[in-house]
């Protein structure tokens, strides 16, 4: 027996989600229907509300309601720095560690051509006009630390040096209040590799 239209749109709905298969789709429908409808209405309200009036800042590509978000706007913020992260997620945790008061970019991702993505579908032509505005003096590239990022951020290294502008990456190592024992090798031998002197 097959699912009621709605039903079945529903489920193929949420599974645009990421991480979200047939099953869990199917149950986060029952959940919201049988359990939780007043929560259906406002995520669907919240969802449409969003998609209508959340566009790219034109500064720094993030979300914003308006053309310049607040923080891109913010005179207290050091115009001279600017520092490249993937997602809006990554700035969120940057913003979180009250130790940066420069600018960003978002790229909105990394660099994959397995995934079809080059640096054209990242729109770099938005960082780099960004980067090379006369105020920027340095870029710091805070990419992921995956095979990806790596990737990306050595193609916007070498772009951005090309354009005369200083560049530097963020540096890995330990976190704060991990032990040696528990650390993977790469992260130790990352860490011996971008010591600093005391």
């Amino acid at each position: 027996m097959s699912l009621p239209t709605a039903l079945e749109e529903l489920v193929e709905a949420l599974r645009c989600l990421p991480g979200v298969g047939p099953k869990s789709a199917q149950r986060m429908a029952y959940h919201l229907l049988q359990r939780d409808q007043k929560g259906a209405l406002r995520l669907a309200r919240a969802l449409g509300q969003a998609v209508e009036v959340l566009r790219h800042c034109s500064r720094c590509n993030a979300f914003s309601e308006s053309e310049v978000c607040e923080r891109c706007a913010s005179p207290r913020r050091d115009a001279s720095l600017l520092c490249v992260v993937e997602m809006p997620a990554d700035l969120n945790m940057m913003e979180q560690t009250h130790a940066f008061n420069g600018m960003y970019f978002v790229l909105m991702g990394h660099l994959s051509p397995l995934d079809g993505i080059g640096p054209k579908e990242l729109h770099l032509e938005r960082l780099l006009a960004r980067a090379g505005d006369g105020t920027v003096g340095e870029v710091i590239l805070a990419t992921n630390f995956t095979n990806e990022g790596e990737a990306t951020a050595h193609y916007l290294g070498e772009m951005l040096r090309a354009r005369g502008l200083k560049v530097s990456r963020i540096a890995r190592g330990l976190p704060v209040g991990g032990e040696i024992e528990h650390t993977d090798a790469g992260t130790i031998a990352q860490a011996l590799i971008e010591r600093r002197v005391l």
